[in-house]
C-alpha cells in the first residue's frame, strides 16, 4: 500500500524559487487591486444617507443564507436559469472552499505549525468533489451562454425604452460585452483547470502515487487518456504544463482583481442586498426626516447607502422589466433602466476621489445618466418589479422618493396637480362635499351606525371610489346589506372619513398624505371598535402597513377575509350556487402587497363557480394600471392601457362568463377596458360582492322594505 502522505499534489512542483516569488508577487498585487476596489465601493456607499437596516442583523444573515442556499428567488418563473445559476454558484463556492483549504495548509498551518492534512483519503475526496464542482460551473456557464446567444429573450435585450436612438446614453452594448467577458473568463478558468489537471496526470503517469489514483479526478483522468491517445507523451506534457499553469493562474488572479470593478461584484453585493432588504419595501414607505431640507431624492447623495448597494446588486437579469405593466404597454419605463442609470450616475460621481459640485449631482433631467420625469410618472407602483427581483432591489421606494422631489418642484401633469388640490380641499379625489360621503346609504332599508357616536364591533372604512363612484356605490350598498343580514354590529365614520392616502403617498405628495393619515388616525382612535374592514385594497394597505408609523395601529381586514369567515360560520347563508365559469384578477394592493391571495378564491369556490386562472395570477398578477396615482393621470394617446392588456388576457379563456374583481378601482378600470376590448357581450366584469349578493338568502326585512 502506498504511503498516504505521498498521495497529494505538490503545488509548485519543479518550479524554481524565482517563479514562485513572482507568482506570489502577482498574487499580492491582485489582492491589493481587489482591496482598493472594495475601498472605493465602500467610500461610495458611505457618501449616501444613513439607513436603519442594521437591526436584527443575525436574523437577516440567517434569512439571506437560506435564500441563497435554496435559490428560491432565482428559480421563480425561470427555473432553467435558476438551476443553471445554482450549478455555477454552488460549484464556485466549493471551488473557493477548496482553494481556501489549500491556502490554509500551504501558506499558514504548515509553515507556522508544521500541520499537514491535504493528503491521503482527504486529498482524494477533495479532488473528486472539486472535479464535480468544476463540471457544474462549466455546465451552468454553457447554458447561460446558450441562453444569451440563441434564446433571444426580450428581457436580456438592453435596448432602452426611455431613450431614443442617437441619444448619448442610448447604447448599452458595453453591458453585453461585460456579460460575455464574464462568462468567457469564468469558463476558461474552469476549462484550463481541467486541462492543467490532465496535463499533470500525463506528466506524472510513471508515478504510482499519482497515476493509480487518477480517477479520483475523473474529468482530468478522462482528458489525460484522450491526450495520450492523441500522442501526448510525459515529456511533452512536462513542457506544456508550465505555460498552461501560468495562463490559468494569471487568468484566475485577474478575475479576482476585477471583482469590485465589474459584474462579478454581484457575488457580494447581491448577498448584501438580500441581507438588508426591507420585507415591507414599497408596502410601507419611509417618512421624510424632520431635518431633511428637501423632499425625496434630488441628488445622488440623497440616496441611502442601502439604495446605492441595491444599484450595484442589480445583475441586469431583466425580470423586473418583464413583469412591469408600464413597460408591457410601451410606456417609457423599465425598472432595470432606472436602476442602471442611477448606478452609472453613482459610479461616475460618487466613486471619484472628490465629490463634484452639487449641480452635477442632480439625478433628474435629460442629461446622460439622469432619469426622465416621464419615466418616473409612468410607474404604477404595483410592486411587480420589487416582488420578482432575485436580489431584493427596491425599485418602487426609490422611484417614489424621486417623485417626492418632482411634486415639491411642481413637475407633474396639470390634472394630477389639480387632483391633489381637490383632495387637500375636500378630503376626497372626487371633489365632493364631505357630507355626501355616506349618501350611498340613503336608499338602504336600515340605518348604519355612526361609529363616532356609539360602539361597534367592526368599523367600515369605505374609501373614495366605493363612496362616490356611481357604479361602485351599488357594490357598496350590497356589502352593507350583507353585513346587516349577517348580524354584524358595524358602523361608519361618515363625513369624518378622509381619503386614506395610499395613492397620494405613492404619487409623492408626502405632506398631504401625513395630513390625511393623522386626521384619519385621530378619528379612528376616538371611536370604540374591535377591528376595521374595507372593500378598498389601497386603503387596506396603508392603514395596515403605514398608519402604525404615525401612531395608528389597528386590526384591519379586507372584506374577502371577513366574508369567507361569515359564510363558513353560517352567518351568511347561500340560497344557491352559481354555475359560472370565472377568472379572478388579484388586486396589487391585496395580493402582491399583502399576500391576500386565498380568501377571494375560497369565496369564489364557496359560491360554486368554476375558477380558471389567467396566466398571470397571484404574485404575478398584472396591474390594472390605476396604482401610483395613475388613475388620475390620462395615459398617452397611442399606447395600450394596462387594463386593456389584462382584458385581452382574460379573453383568451374559453367560455368565460365573469371577470371577477375585488377592488373599486379595478371595477372602474376593467369595465372601461371591456367596452373597448372587443369582448363586450362575451363576458362581464363583476365585483365579487355582487356575486355573493346574488347567492345570499336575505331575511324578510328586505322583502318588506321592497313591498312598502
Amino acid at each position: 500500500m502506498n504511503d498516504p502522505t505521498e498521495i497529494t499534489r505538490i503545488l509548485f512542483q519543479d518550479f524554481n524559487p524565482k517563479a514562485i516569488y513572482l507568482f506570489y508577487a502577482i498574487g499580492y498585487l491582485a489582492i491589493a487591486v481587489f482591496i482598493y476596489g472594495v475601498y472605493v465601493q465602500i467610500r461610495k456607499y458611505r457618501r449616501g444617507k444613513p439607513d436603519g437596516s442594521w437591526n436584527e442583523l443575525f436574523q437577516r444573515f440567517v434569512e439571506m443564507v437560506k435564500t441563497m442556499a435554496t435559490h428560491r428567488t432565482l428559480v421563480r418563473r425561470d427555473k432553467s436559469a435558476g438551476r443553471a445559476h445554482g450549478l455555477i454558484f454552488f460549484g464556485f463556492v466549493l471551488l473557493f472552499i477548496g482553494t481556501a483549504t489549500i491556502t490554509l495548509e500551504y501558506d499558514i498551518l504548515e509553515p507556522l505549525f508544521g500541520v499537514k492534512f491535504w493528503y491521503g483519503n482527504f486529498y482524494l475526496l477533495f479532488s473528486l468533489i472539486l472535479d464535480l464542482a468544476g463540471v457544474g460551473v462549466i455546465a451552468g456557464l454553457i447554458y447561460m451562454m446558450y441562453r444569451r446567444k440563441w434564446m433571444h429573450l426580450p428581457k436580456l435585450d438592453y435596448k432602452r425604452v426611455d431613450r431614443q436612438e442617437g441619444d448619448p446614453d442610448f447604447d448599452r452594448s458595453e453591458y453585453r460585452r461585460e456579460d460575455w467577458a464574464f462568462l468567457w473568463s469564468f469558463i476558461l478558468i474552469g476549462i484550463t483547470g481541467f486541462v492543467l489537471e490532465a496535463t499533470r496526470l500525463v506528466w506524472l503517469s510513471d508515478s504510482p502515487n499519482v497515476w493509480d489514483y487518477r480517477f479520483w479526478s475523473p474529468v482530468g483522468a478522462i482528458l489525460a487518456h484522450i491526450m495520450q491517445a492523441l500522442g501526448l507523451t510525459a515529456d511533452g506534457a512536462g513542457s506544456f504544463r508550465p505555460v498552461l499553469w501560468w495562463f490559468h493562474g494569471l487568468l484566475s488572479l485577474t478575475f479576482i482583481a476585477c471583482i469590485p470593478y465589474t459584474k462579478i461584484k454581484h457575488i457580494f453585493t447581491a448577498a448584501s442586498s438580500l441581507m438588508f432588504k426591507d420585507p415591507l419595501a414599497g408596502r410601507r414607505l419611509p417618512r421624510i426626516p424632520d431635518d431633511q431640507k428637501t423632499a425625496g431624492y434630488k441628488n445622488i447623495t440623497d440616496l441611502t447607502w442601502k439604495n446605492l448597494l441595491h444599484l450595484d446588486a442589480c445583475t441586469k437579469c431583466g425580470r423586473c422589466q418583464e413583469a412591469c405593466p408600464a413597460n408591457a404597454v410601451g410606456a417609457p419605463l423599465s425598472p432595470r433602466d432606472v436602476i442602471l442609470s442611477l448606478r452609472e450616475f453613482a459610479n461616475k460621481t460618487l466613486s471619484a476621489k472628490e465629490l463634484p459640485k452639487e449641480a452635477e449631482l442632480d439625478i433628474h433631467g435629460k442629461d446622460v445618466g439622469q432619469v426622465f420625469m416621464e419615466t418616473l410618472w409612468s410607474c404604477r407602483t404595483c410592486l411587480a418589479c420589487v416582488e420578482i427581483c432575485p436580489v431584493a432591489v427596491e425599485h418602487v421606494p426609490i422611484i417614489v422618493q424621486m417623485r417626492r422631489n418632482l411634486v415639491e418642484a411642481g413637475e407633474m401633469e396639470p390634472i394630477l396637480e389639480k387632483t391633489l388640490q381637490t383632495i387637500h380641499k375636500t378630503g376626497n379625489s372626487f371633489g365632493e362635499s364631505k357630507r355626501k360621503r355616506a349618501s350611498w346609504a340613503k336608499d338602504l332599508p336600515f340605518e348604519i351606525k355612526d361609529a363616532r357616536k356609539e360602539p361597534v364591533d367592526i368599523l367600515w372604512f369605505v374609501g373614495d371610489y366605493a363612496s362616490f363612484d356611481p357604479r361602485n356605490q351599488k357594490v357598496t350598498r350590497s356589502f352593507a346589506k350583507l353585513m346587516h343580514n349577517a348580524g354584524i354590529n358595524f358602523g361608519l365614520l361618515f363625513e369624518a372619513e378622509m381619503n386614506a392616502g395610499n395613492d397620494l403617498r405613492r404619487v409623492g405628495e408626502e405632506g398631504l398624505y401625513e395630513l390625511l393619515a393623522t386626521s384619519n388616525i385621530g378619528t379612528l382612535q376616538s371611536c370604540d371598535f374591535k377591528s376595521i374592514v374595507t372593500t378598498d385594497p389601497h386603503s387596506f394597505n396603508t392603514i395596515r402597513n403605514e398608519y402604525p408609523d404615525f401612531g395608528g395601529k389597528f386590526e384591519i381586514n379586507h372584506y374577502t377575509t371577513l366574508v369567507k369567515q361569515l359564510i363558513e360560520n353560517g352567518n351568511i347563508k347561500l340560497k344557491k350556487k352559481l354555475d359560472y365559469r370565472v377568472t379572478f384578477h388579484d388586486p396589487c394592493h391585496l395580493g402582491r402587497y399583502n399576500k391576500g391571495f386565498d380568501a377571494p378564491r375560497d369565496v369564489i369556490k364557496l359560491l360554486g363557480c368554476e375558477l380558471v386562472e389567467m396566466a398571470r395570477n397571484r404574485d404575478n398578477s398584472f396591474c390594472c394600471g390605476a396604482g401610483g396615482g395613475r388613475i388620475w393621470i390620462p395615459d398617452p394617446v397611442g399606447i395600450e392601457k394596462p387594463s386593456a392588456n389584462r382584458m385581452r388576457e382574460a379573453g383568451q379563456i374559453e367560455g368565460l362568463d365573469v371577470f371577477i374583481v375585488s377592488c373599486p378601482k379595478d371595477l372602474t378600470m376593467f369595465e372601461d377596458a371591456l367596452k373597448t376590448s372587443g369582448y363586450e357581450g362575451k363576458f362581464v366584469v363583476r365585483e365579487l360582492i355582487e356575486l355573493i349578493d346574488e347567492c345570499v338568502e336575505y331575511e324578510v326585512w328586505e322583502e318588506t322594505a321592497v313591498a312598502e
